[in-house]
């Protein structure tokens, strides 16, 4: 939809779709050419330009974009289609009911308080789905720590959200972190079990014994490299309790890197090195099997000397 601010007047897309029906490859400006005849060579060259068309979702600028066989093209009329760019997330999936991101290091996930303004992944994503259609919402489902970067995910539909937290322990079928810990850790792997509480400061702390307001936390790991002082781990969780896996860490004696809060003695990537790279989970309403996973970070490879059968890429993500 495409909405003016002065007139508050929501004026409708209009938008044509066009299938290769046939079983060859096609250039996007000779498809377009061929499918909507009556359009002029400029008018597809300005559709281009400024992203009028898009390919099976994905919006797309370059005039020989091959469209194969069985595959849509959309043009909007009305206004260039929506495009998610930013310097502190990725979009990673959407579809009408969820989406997907790749939250960077020092992002709130959601503000609370006087905080409700400041930009964080929730108001974010919000501008976004806001700037396709002023009536589009977002609903929070989760979120990670501030220093924690890493997929999330939102839901875009009070029913895909009741879904989602209502069935939480059900729905989400795997998550996997990564993180960099100090020191060299001894065993391979191993399952850390404890009940976790709060003291007044809001510092979360480790306890073998049950009591009020404590929950147990059970945190799998499993050793990916060491090197030059350090450990890099595969976290998994069966519990999603606050501070989890910081807490667990420390409890190992191998604090995160950079987590000062949870004992660690230097921050040599200046972020906390601990990053959500793994996240599965039940689609809210068709229940599709939903799988994202994103590279470990390449400063975590780089502080233990990499991981051996892999190949580091030498750009710097600017999430990271």
């Amino acid at each position: 939809m495409a909405y003016n601010k002065k007139s508050s007047h929501i004026q409708p897309d209009k938008i044509l779709a066009r299938q290769n029906r046939t079983e060859q490859t096609i250039g996007l400006m000779q498809f377009v050419s061929e499918n909507f005849p009556s359009a002029p060579r400029n008018d597809i060259k300005k559709w281009l330009r400024y992203g009028h068309l898009m390919i099976n979702g994905v919006v797309s600028n370059a005039f020989d974009a091959p469209v194969a066989p069985g595959q849509w093209v959309e043009i909007n009329f009305t206004r260039p289609f929506a495009v998610f760019r930013h310097h502190r997330m990725q979009l990673v999936y959407e579809d009408e009911d969820i989406a997907v991101v790749n939250k960077g290091y020092g992002l709130l996930s959601v503000g609370t308080g006087s905080l409700k303004k400041e930009e964080t992944a929730y108001n974010i994503l919000k501008d976004y789905v806001k700037s396709v259609s002023p009536a589009n919402k977002i609903f929070i489902v989760h979120r990670l720590d501030k220093a924690t970067s890493g997929l999330m995910m939102f839901a875009k539909t009070p029913e895909a959200q009741e879904a989602m937290q209502h069935n939480w322990n059900n729905m989400v079928l795997q998550r996997k972190y990564v993180a960099v810990v100090e020191g060299f850790v001894k065993e391979d792997e191993g399952v850390i079990k404890s009940y976790l509480g709060e003291t007044s400061g809001m510092e979360v702390y480790s306890t073998q014994e049950p009591g009020e307001g404590r929950k147990l936390a059970t945190t799998r790991y499993k050793v990916l490299a060491r090197g030059y002082g350090y450990s890099l781990l595969e976290f998994s969780l069966d519990t999603g309790r606050k501070n989890q896996i910081r807490v667990h860490a420390k409890e190992m004696g191998h604090p995160i890197v950079g987590d000062r809060k949870y004992g660690a003695k230097a921050s040599p990537i200046n972020r906390l090195a601990l990053h959500a790279q793994t996240l599965r989970f039940a689609h809210p309403i068709t229940r599709k099997d939903m799988n994202f996973e994103t590279p470990i970070p390449s400063k975590f490879l780089k502080m233990v000397g990499g991981i051996k059968g892999t190949r580091e890429k030498d750009e710097e993500n600017p999430l990271e």
